[in-house]
């Protein structure tokens, strides 16, 4: 079977009977079980399960009882809570922890009838930006299997680039569905903070952390986001702002609307390459209408520095409860409890987390708390209002999703500062708490470049409909990094 190349197109043919659910769902699990071992993008795959709830969506159809969404696969990053199913975070410390509740945005998602295909790969407890730090392994690039795919959500990013799921679940603490989304050629959402619930989705940092959908194009993102958005009462972060009708709103003129170009974005951290193709896109935004305008962003090379103060701190504080006594891996035959904190501890986590609880403990230790992390709370502050003023001036910002095309596998391995900096633009909206967009621009050496849209609070609606009439006047988001009929049989 030739499997479609949007959401779009599996509604239609849902609908049409051109193939049913139980059909399209063993064509994709059949995909990820031929090809998936090069790519190593899911950890659990759920064949019986996804094939009793293709039957169930079917059923639906066929009685009159079927929402929009009901039979389209898709999959669901490994930080979400899955009842039933193990939920693991990307760690040996949650190897065996099987959940007994959904996430709010697994319920929701299901609720629709949608059909989870399995959990992707991650980093560890979401923290990375390679993809290298996942104890079940590395994810490779379905452009080039040598190179990362990003992270956090790389196993996310490339399940969608290789086609083994239409679209997908990640998370963003500081980039991590945005960069993963421009090295392996797809789009990727950040939506503002609190516009999708976080209860059930493990914590890494929790006033940075936000759910958001993945998908080969704007459309496929609008879809998804309309079940995930709105207010949970299980999540007290979670905002009351109404949300809008993200696929319905779409299709709107360019004309009037001014984009801000940041020229601290510009900088010599900057590929030459890369830059070359986000200024054929900026012209492309012109071509359509769009005013394009340059602006300041002062403090954006404070961004990284209070970025990873704030989020080890917070790291520090939320990976405490995993001590070997209430659930997670627990080392064998403890002396005492300090034993059994320091073993299991030291069993369970990899070592980029174990840098990055140091780290935090140490900034909110006795004597640096006012050093470092109160300053850094005050660097937020001043990183929130540049944006502020540059809303009261624009409708979107527009910059690089990240300096450069995917890296090699181990680059950055022996450098953690070298691979930290890669997130130098996509860092400050999760600081802000702004809704993010990347979207496919074009490509460097045979490898996509990622272009980044950055919008005011809770304005979603507004950032995909400038991706979305990006996407059809180039085509960037059509080009595959493998053929869909391959592996389906």
């Amino acid at each position: 079977m030739n499997l479609p190349n949007s959401v779009t197109e599996i509604i239609q043919g849902l609908e049409n009977g051109t193939f049913s659910s139980q059909e399209l769902t063993k064509a994709y699990l059949n995909r990820i079980d031929n090809l998936d071992p090069e790519i190593n993008s899911f950890i659990t795959v759920c064949h019986e399960r996804a094939l009793l709830d293709a039957k169930n969506a079917d059923r639906s159809r066929s009685n009159g009882s079927a929402n929009k969404l009901t039979g389209v696969p898709y999959a669901n990053k490994d930080i979400f809570c899955t009842k039933g199913v193990r939920t693991t975070s990307g760690s040996k410390m949650l190897d065996t922890f099987i959940s007994p509740y959904d996430a709010t945005i697994v319920e929701r998602l299901g609720s629709q009838g949608m059909v989870m295909l399995g959990k992707t790969n991650m980093d560890e407890f979401a923290m990375g930006s390679s993809n290298e730090t996942s104890f079940y392994g590395q994810v490779n690039n379905p452009w080039n299997t040598n190179c990362v795919p990003g992270g956090s959500s790389g196993g996310s990013a490339a399940a969608v680039s290789a086609g083994f799921t239409p679209v997908a679940t990640g998370s963003d603490t500081g980039g991590s569905i945005r960069q993963p989304a421009a090295f392996c050629g797809i789009s990727g959402l950040k939506p503002t903070y609190g516009r999708v619930s976080r209860y059930g989705m493990i914590a890494f940092a929790s006033s940075l952390d936000q759910a958001g959908p993945m998908g080969r194009s704007v459309e496929d993102l609008a879809h998804l986001l309309s079940p995930m958005a709105g207010y949970d009462p299980k999540d007290s972060t979670s905002s009351m702002v109404k949300t809008e009708d993200y696929s319905g709103n779409l299709e709107d003129a360019l004309k009037g609307k001014t984009i801000g170009l940041p020229k601290e974005y510009f900088s010599t951290s900057l590929d030459r390459q890369v830059e070359g193709v986000i200024e054929e896109a900026i012209k492309e935004f012109e071509k359509l209408g769009a005013n394009i305008v340059e602006i300041s962003l002062p403090t954006t090379s404070l961004s990284i520095p209070a970025y990873y103060v704030i989020s080890s701190a917070e790291c520090s504080s939320n990976l405490s409860r995993y001590d070997g006594v209430r659930y997670g891996h627990r080392c064998e035959l403890p002396i005492d409890i300090e034993d059994l904190y320091k073993r299991t501890r030291s069993e369970g986590f990899g070592e980029e987390v174990k840098r990055r609880l140091l780290t935090g403990t140490y900034v909110l230790s006795s004597g640096y708390y006012d050093a470092y992390y109160r300053k850094a709370q005050q660097i937020r502050r001043l990183i929130k209002d540049d944006f502020a003023n540059a809303f009261t001036q624009v409708d979107a910002v527009i910059s690089p999703t990240a300096p450069t095309t995917a890296f090699e596998t181990g680059k950055h391995l022996d450098n953690p500062v070298e691979m930290y900096l890669g997130d130098c633009f996509t860092v400050a909206s999760n600081l802000a708490g702004l809704p993010a967009l990347s979207i496919p621009a074009g490509f460097v050496g045979g490898m996509p470049v990622g272009l980044q849209l950055i919008g005011s609070y809770f304005q979603e609606s507004k950032l995909l409909t400038l991706g979305h009439m990006f996407q059809k006047s180039t085509g960037w988001h059509q080009h595959f990094s493998r053929d869909d009929s391959e592996g389906t049989q």
